[in-house]
Order: C-alpha cells, then structure tokens, then sequence
C-alpha cells in the first residue's frame, strides 16, 4: 500500500450516507480516504500528488453485498473466493457478505478464521463472514451463536433453508439479541413450499410445473414478524419477492418492529415469464414471480420498504443446470451484475439514484455493523467510478465468475463500472 497522496479528480460525487450529489473529487493516503468534496481538484493539490481524472464519471462508495454463497470451502469447483473476488471488483463491490453453505458449514469458530485466512490471501475484496444460525444448517439444533459471535461474524442465518421449528426460531431470535446480529432469514413456508419449483399462476399452469404459492413467502414474514415483536430481536428477510410479504414488512416498520427487508436484482427485473422454454437459469429461489409482484417489489424499494439490495449470488455448475427444469438445482450469479440490473430502477425513472445507491451502500453496512459504505474521511478507501450510461450485453461467457450461471444472459444494460478501489489500491479497471 503506497503512502503517496492519491487524488481522482472530475468525477460526480455521490454519497448516498449524506444525500451528496455533486462535482469534486476524493484525496486518498495510506489506504484511507483523506478529503472529499466540490474543492478537490487537479491544480489544488499538494506538490507529488499523483492526479487520476475521472472524466466525469460517478464516483461512489464501493458496493457493500449482503448475500452471496463463495463456495469455498468445498465447493471450489463452482466458485472460489479469488474467483468471487474478482466478479465482485469487476461489479463495483468492495465488501462480499459471504453465506455459510460451504462444506463444512460454517458453524463453528475455527471455520470463521480459516474462511478469513483464506480470503485475505486470495481474495482482492473485503469478506464479512455469516454464521449458521443452526449446526450444519439443518434447523434442528441452535449453532453455537456466543462463540460464532466473538470469531467476528456479522449475522447469523441458515441461508436457502427456513426455520420451519417456531420454538427453535423464537429461542435464536430471544439468544441473538444478546450479540446485537440480525438474523438473516429465507422467507418461505417449508411445507407449502414442498416440491415447488417456480411461483404459482398461470404460466406454471400452462407449463406443467409444480409451483409456490406465493402465500409461503407471506405465511413465515407474518409468524417471524410476531415472533420478533415477541424478543426485540434484528430480523433481515434477505430476498423478498411478493406484494403480501411486502406489505406486511411496511405494517412492521410502521409499528416500530425491528425488521428490515431486502431483494436481489432479478426480482425487481424479471417476472416468470423469463422461464420461457424451461431455462433453468431462470430457476432461483424463492422463484420468479408475476408481473404485479415484481411491480410491488420496484415500488418497495422506491418508497424505502425495501431496505438493502444483494446479489443473492449462488454458483452452480454447468452439469447441475444442463438438466430438466424440475431437477436443475436453482440458483444465479450476481455479482457483476448486481450495480448495471439495479440502474435500470433508475433509468426507467422509478427510482432517485442516490436512493437507489443508498440500498447497496451505506444501508447493508449498517444490517451487518460495518464500517463501509460511505466517504467519510478516516474510512478505508473502498471506492467505484462507473459511467452510468454506457450501454453493453451480458455475455455469461465473458464473466469472471467461475460458474456462469446469469439470468441475464443476452440481456442489454445502460451502465458500466470502470474502476474499482479496495483499501485505495485499484482492483479492477475496464479494458473496452
């Protein structure tokens, strides 16, 4: 890490932890964001400054992802931290919230460190680490939730798996308040879940395929929402999908209950219709839904119902996807993605940009206790330029994750990132 003052200048700065939207620039030193703001510029600074221009383009927080699954360890051959690290650059995220499904899950305190160890070796971006809410995330028995929290995890959660046990859930959510760590929860009944492989109505109907009503996300958002009025404890719902489950996150917040909601790109881009001819890379989960839910889902995070938008990144080979729909395994990557998919809210007009920015920033820092997402002098330079109009289609191909499973393959997106700072020295640029 090089001492040198580093200052990127003509950029538009924008800062959504202090509703900053203005032209300047951002002094680095020593990994660390020294200045900020409209009085950063070329010819006003100190003599052996090196001067990176910006050519105008936006210069914001780096990207702070709540929910990904890094497969390592023991699933390396679909993802591997060095191989999510770079995705993550290349996205403009500067911080990965890594899930526990690894084998063996993370359940455990020596497995806290050793994923550390790991990714401070291989990995070019910040890693925060979520604990197993139950050991080996099987719902049956609490995770050793004292001793998780003082390995350093950030949350807790059984990740693709609900709690089905209540008793058990209002036993984790009374324990974890004593850790002040939300617990992370997938918000679907597991009995009307069952078999289920894409979202209830007319499509699955007309496909032939098992469905979810959408009533399952609703039904476990309604009985955790009692159960956190019951222990004041920190709830996150990490993807949701439908407008029942919505709503009741808005009576929640509005009665002053301790909840917070997230959603991951292709909910708030895609509807069921995108499982066409049974593309598998259509299959996620909870599923695609209709067109009136994903609607529900933009207005969610327009009016702040919403809290955090995650990529909700979930490798999978191409042997466990090259199958029928019903036995492909569900479940897409996000990462590179999770910034130029979200800028179509903005584009389209259905969302400000520093809202938007807000949900990837400063507001899944705070979920999880991080000292990330914003500008702030003294803050580790973390940062991303990107041009929010250049336009580009996503080739799966072309991207750095090791699997290549997008949803949004072929698709056309207004919105690039260009480069990509952790601790001020540059992780990813773009080569046109």
């Amino acid at each position: 890490m090089s001492n040198k003052k580093h200052a990127i200048v003509n950029v538009r700065l924008l800062d959504p932890a202090t509703d900053t939207d203005t032209v300047g620039g951002v002094l680095i030193e020593a990994g660390k964001i020294l200045d900020w703001g409209e009085h950063i510029k070329a010819d006003e600074m100190p003599e052996g400054c090196e001067i990176e221009d910006g050519g105008g383009h936006c210069l914001i927080p780096g990207l702070v992802d709540a929910h990904a699954y890094l497969c390592e360890p023991g699933k390396e051959h679909r993802e591997t931290m060095q191989t999510a690290g770079l995705a993550a650059a290349a996205g403009g995220i500067t911080t990965i919230n890594a899930f526990p499904a690894t084998e063996p899950v993370i359940d455990d305190p020596s497995l806290v460190e050793m994923v550390r160890r790991r990714a401070a070796v291989s990995c070019p971006v910040n890693i925060a680490i979520t604990g197993a809410l139950t050991k080996g995330l099987q719902g049956l028995e609490m995770a050793e939730l004292g001793l998780l929290s003082e390995a350093g995890v950030v949350a807790f959660s059984d990740g693709q798996y609900a709690i089905n046990d209540i008793n058990l859930m209002r036993r984790a959510l009374a324990y974890s308040t004593m850790f002040e760590k939300p617990i992370i929860v997938h918000a679907e009944e597991p009995y009307l879940a069952g078999s289920g492989m894409m979202t209830g109505g007319r499509t699955a109907t007309f496909m032939g395929l098992k469905s979810i009503p959408a009533a399952a996300e609703a039904i476990l958002v309604e009985r955790d929402i009692r159960l956190v009025a019951m222990t004041g404890a920190r709830w996150h719902a990490a993807h949701l999908s439908t407008a029942d489950a919505l709503n009741s996150i808005r009576r929640a917040k509005d009665q002053q209950i301790n909840v917070t909601a997230g959603t991951a790109p292709h909910y708030h881009a895609l509807n069921d219709l995108e499982v066409g001819e049974y593309r598998t890379f259509a299959r996620v989960s909870p599923p695609l839904r209709t067109e009136e839910d994903r609607m529900a889902v933009v207005a969610a995070i327009a009016d702040g119902t919403i809290d955090v938008i995650s990529s909700q990144h979930l490798p999978q080979s191409a042997d466990s996807k090259r199958l029928p729909f019903a036995q492909a395994k569900p479940g897409v990557i996000g990462l590179e993605t999770m910034l130029p998919v979200s800028l179509r809210l903005y584009h389209n007009e259905q969302i400000g940009l520093l809202s938007l920015l807000r949900s990837m920033t400063v507001a899944p820092a705070k979920l999880l206790g991080l000292d990330a997402g914003s500008l702030a002098p003294g803050k580790s330079a973390d940062i991303c330029l990107f041009d929010l109009n250049k336009p580009w289609k996503v080739d799966g191909s072309n991207l750095l994750s090791k699997s290549k499973n997008t949803a949004f393959d072929g698709h056309l997106l207004q919105g690039r990132v260009l480069k990509t700072w952790v601790q001020g020295n540059p992780v990813f640029e773009y080569k046109d």
